[in-house]
């Protein structure tokens, strides 16, 4: 395990041997397009922010960067394709907890995810935002943890899908809050918001980039908390769960990695590039539009994020008892 730490976190540096037969290429990089895989559908968060940075980076190198959507096997048949690709920049992956998740959800990947990319650049983080039915007679997370122990077994946790984020979050609530909710899923966070307001089923928490803002301002549903460790800076008057559940902490992100063995030069031509989009002003307010902060790092630091939210969601996928194979 140590070994494969190493070789993700200085993939990068050690793809330098690579690229000492690669300089001139790497130099004149791009060159032609770029496809940026995106392994969930379009017009979600995830692809939204994908076509975000893929506008500032074309504007950048003078050259197109292209969204493609592959979708499938929980955005695994997007990590497949990029892991398949030439590790030449010519395909980069844009992605998030989903593939985090999956390191520990599918027990048979044809692939390891942390030996078989790159880290190139973090984009963005935000948080999962706790919600139930105005009908529900709580105000915020201490009522509800009182309810549902009065209640054991009788509220029902919402979900897009069994594996995917706004599940292991409510399973890891359900973990350190102590209470006993009935997992409900959906095909996708949309279905699950009918039956939600109407009550028929109790919380969710969803990701902050989709339409839960606009329900809960328009006094449908009722925010709770954000799960991240702190009060969610342009949410500042909604509660950080961790405030009631110390050390409570779901950061939603997204990423960009390019298949191992890119050449070193590349990687750090695109890190400097997407850092310096999320410094620009244009992007930031792009990017806050969807609820999200910018996340700057290195290619070693995001490695290191990303093993870190691989352990983290292992212990939650464990405790759920959930696989997809």
């Amino acid at each position: 395990m140590n070994f494969r730490r190493r070789e993700f976190l200085h993939g990068a540096v050690a793809a330098g041997v690579f690229a000492v037969s690669q300089q001139a290429g790497a130099q004149a990089y791009p060159g032609r397009p770029v496809h940026i895989l995106v392994g969930l559908a379009a017009g979600g968060p995830t692809d939204v922010a994908a076509r975000i940075i893929a506008e500032w980076l074309s504007q950048k190198f003078g050259q197109q960067f292209i969204v493609e959507n592959r979708t499938g096997m929980g955005g695994n048949l997007a990590n497949q394709a990029l892991i398949n690709s030439a590790p030449d920049g010519g395909t980069l992956l844009f992605s998030g907890p989903t593939s985090t998740i999956s390191a520990s959800l599918y027990k048979k990947l044809p692939f390891n995810f942390v030996r078989d990319t790159v880290p190139v650049a973090a984009v963005m983080r935000f948080p999962n935002l706790m919600v139930v039915p105005t009908s529900l007679p709580v105000t915020n997370v201490a009522e509800f943890i009182a309810y549902a122990k009065a209640h054991p077994g009788e509220l029902s946790l919402a979900s897009s899908g069994a594996g995917a984020s706004p599940h292991l979050t409510g399973e890891l609530f359900k973990f350190m809050a102590k209470v006993d909710l009935v997992h409900v899923p959906y095909r996708g966070s949309a279905a699950a918001y009918p039956d939600l307001m109407t009550g028929k089923v109790h919380v969710l928490f969803d990701n902050l980039g989709g339409p839960i803002l606009e329900l809960v301002r328009g006094g449908k549903l009722r925010a709770l908390g954000v799960t991240t460790a702190q009060r969610w800076p342009l949410l500042p008057d909604v509660p950080a769960i961790a405030e009631t559940v110390p050390g409570f902490q779901v950061d939603i992100w997204y990423g960009m990695y390019a298949p191992r063995a890119t050449p070193a030069p590349i990687v750090t031509a695109l890190n400097a590039a997407v850092n310096a989009g999320l410094a620009d002003a244009h992007v930031k307010a792009r990017i806050a539009e969807g609820g999200g902060l910018p996340m700057p790092m290195t290619p070693a630091e995001f490695g290191q994020f990303t093993l870190d939210d691989i352990e983290k969601w292992r212990k939650v996928v464990e405790f759920a008892g959930v696989s997809a194979d």
